[in-house]
């Protein structure tokens, strides 16, 4: 790795060299800011107390660790927050939305997990920061620990929370990941992004299939597909069945309708390419995997968080909304009678919109 020598230190100096570095690794934007989080933990608490976590009880477990970053990680004083971008390049996403046989599942995770690549690239970045400067502590995080990522990234210049609760640049709308290191370096400060820019807009909450949009800047995960078809380890509630459509792994409608996503960059990054034609399948043919083939096709990818029983509860869904062709009724017979219970009732759910009765 290469020597710089910024002793006495020469902040200003670094951080133009993080920036070059982080470029060098593929991020496409960098922002430094503080710890003080400000409205955010009671904004966090406020949602918690509506119950709009649904069950995932991890994000009140930390308590306060997740709006102030140093809990979490002691002394620390500035966090370095980091965007990557993932749209697929030549993406079909709208035309698979629209044709009711096919599977959309959302692009995050089409190409290979997120989190051990950008992990990674993160580590590397603190690692030259190091060798610059050292006599400092750096601790990495890609969406694996109580971190409210999106308003750091605000706070540190990257964009604006929006009314759907992405994270949005004018210049590249919302299809990125974020990832952030922690440091005890007394690094200089990027000014916030303080104006948000949706103004009268409102498209993303009065199109979500499943109205999961109670208010600006609120999601309620009850109602909301990601949730319903992701961390959720139950059945799919009745009513909000035929509101999912063909949405078999996470939904992208609240970013697909963002005027500002005209502006989305497709990735350049090969690992963040679609595999096994995740892209463009028929809900059919994703719905016969058995559970081998689902385990070797989804090695290494997000959509392993549901898994198989997961898979194929929300594939259910997807066919009972499909059209009442030959290939569909006939995928669902062949797993009426599935050993798995959550399974079974939701393929029978879905035999019964083609007005099939076992």
């Amino acid at each position: 790795m290469t020597s710089y020598d910024l002793n006495p230190p020469d902040f200003a100096a670094l951080v133009t060299l993080i920036h070059q570095w982080a470029q060098q690794l593929g991020f496409q934007d960098l922002g430094i800011t503080d710890t003080d989080l400000g409205q955010h933990g009671e904004h966090l608490n406020q949602w918690l107390d509506a119950g709009h976590h649904a069950d995932m009880d991890y994000m009140g477990k930390h308590g306060s660790k997740r709006y102030q970053p140093q809990q979490l990680v002691p002394g620390t004083l500035r966090v370095i927050s980091v965007r990557m971008d993932y749209q697929p390049e030549n993406d079909t996403k709208k035309e698979v939305l629209t044709n009711p046989e096919s599977a959309y599942i959302a692009r995050y995770t089409l190409g290979r997990d997120y989190h051990k690549l950008i992990r990674k690239r993160l580590a590397s970045l603190a690692k030259r920061i190091d060798a610059a400067l050292e006599g400092y502590d750096y601790r990495a995080f890609v969406d694996s620990a109580p971190v409210l990522e999106r308003a750091l990234a605000e706070k540190a210049g990257l964009g604006w929370i929006g009314k759907n609760t992405m994270l949005i640049h004018p210049k590249a709308g919302s299809f990125f990941f974020l990832g952030e290191i922690f440091t005890t370096a007394p690094l200089p400060i990027d000014a916030p992004f303080s104006k948000h820019h949706c103004g009268s807009c409102s498209a993303c909450m009065d199109l979500c299939p499943t109205d999961a949009f109670p208010s600006p800047h609120v999601l309620d995960a009850r109602r909301c597909i990601s949730y319903l078809t992701i961390e959720n380890p139950g059945a799919i509630p009745l009513h909000l069945r035929s509101l999912m459509g063909n949405r078999v792994f996470g939904c992208d409608d609240c970013q697909l309708v963002c005027p500002w996503n005209k502006f989305s960059k497709p990735s350049q990054e090969p690992d963040f390419r679609p595999r096994h034609q995740l892209d463009n399948s028929t809900l059919a043919s994703l719905f016969l995997w058995s559970e081998e083939q689902f385990l070797e096709k989804t090695t290494g990818s997000a959509i392993r968080r549901a898994g198989y029983t997961g898979w194929l509860r929300n594939l259910a869904v997807g066919l009972g909304n499909a059209p009442s062709t030959i290939p569909v009724t006939e995928a669902l017979r062949q797993r009426q009678y599935h050993s798995n219970d959550l399974v079974r009732e939701h393929t029978q759910w879905a035999l019964q919109q083609h007005g099939i009765v076992s």
